[in-house]
């Protein structure tokens, strides 16, 4: 099989497409033949040898966390699916033609691979933060960098529980947030003043990582009620970084809920081969997308 790996750290050019063996499904697994594979900013990270004390990487390693494919080979103990169900969810080397999962859910009809492959993740860590943050219904919570994949799912989630959301994004992605429900402003000079024009903000979340994390505490006044995903640096100002996951069976559960209510939907801004594995990459790390980026197999 076809599947993309690195044998040392560093940039986008130490990805290499590979002839691999296939893998097999242990106990409580199952191998999926991959149709889409998410591409996440992790999986640049680990790339980088940025999350090494959390996630432990021996080399030559692949790529990838979120898929979604046809199950075609079931594990011992493995009762739920059978060879030839269409399932989302995460698993080991994703950017693979075969891999195998670790946490899997029957996707929901009607569903694309490509779009099921984008959910997994981003839904378990905006559930994650919405939870951590503590904000509740009738309260606004403010996100900069609301437009990427992250972004989309907290502002649909947080809308659904009557929470209030300003999201901060580029200027081409303004009418997109307001069209998941948000009170949409753009980022830059002046954007604290923008949203504060805008109301009180009970609680702040960071996605972007793009050095706003002052402005946040002293938007929401308490430097607890302001979470981040993306900034290393957060704990110097007494605002929790956020990196460890929560349940995603209780992720992938709410997603399909939610899609097959039509309350959730993050498009799929491009993608990309196997081959096209580095090209993805740098531009997830650019930034600036709107839902989210795919790899199709």
């Amino acid at each position: 099989m076809k599947k993309v790996i690195f044998t040392e750290f560093g940039g986008p050019e130490v990805l290499q497409l590979v002839d691999a063996e296939d893998p097999h499904a242990g106990p409580g697994q199952v191998r999926i033949a991959v149709r889409a594979a998410g591409v996440n900013p992790f999986d640049w990270r680990v790339r980088e040898g940025q999350v090494l004390g959390a996630h432990p990487t021996t080399l030559p390693s692949g790529v990838g966390l979120d898929a979604a494919g046809v199950v075609d080979e079931v594990g011992e103990g493995v009762t739920d699916v059978e060879v030839g169900d269409r399932v989302f969810g995460e698993g080991l080397n994703t950017y693979a033609e075969f891999a195998v999962m670790t946490v899997w859910a029957r996707m929901p009809e009607g569903l694309a691979f490509e779009e099921a492959a984008g959910y997994p993740s981003v839904v378990e860590t905006a559930l994650r933060l919405i939870r951590e943050v503590g904000v509740r219904s009738g309260e606004t919570l403010l996100v900069s960098g609301a437009s990427g994949g992250v972004g989309s799912a907290v502002v649909q989630i947080a809308r659904e529980r009557g929470i209030t959301v300003i999201g901060t994004a580029g200027a081409a992605n303004q009418d997109y947030l307001r069209g998941l429900g948000a009170i949409a402003t753009t980022y830059g000079e002046g954007w604290a003043g923008r949203v504060r024009e805008l109301g009180q903000v009970d609680a702040a979340l960071d996605l972007a990582g793009s050095g706003v994390i002052p402005e946040l505490v002293e938007l929401t006044g308490d430097p607890l009620k302001v979470l981040s995903i993306a900034d290393l640096g957060a704990p110097e100002f007494g605002v929790r970084f956020s990196g460890v996951a929560g349940s995603v069976p209780d992720a992938l559960a709410e997603a399909s809920d939610l899609i097959s209510r039509g309350k959730l939907h993050i498009p799929v801004e491009k993608s990309y081969t196997l081959a096209d594995a580095a090209t993805a990459h740098v531009d997830s790390h650019a930034g600036h997308t709107r839902g989210r980026r795919v790899i199709v197999i």
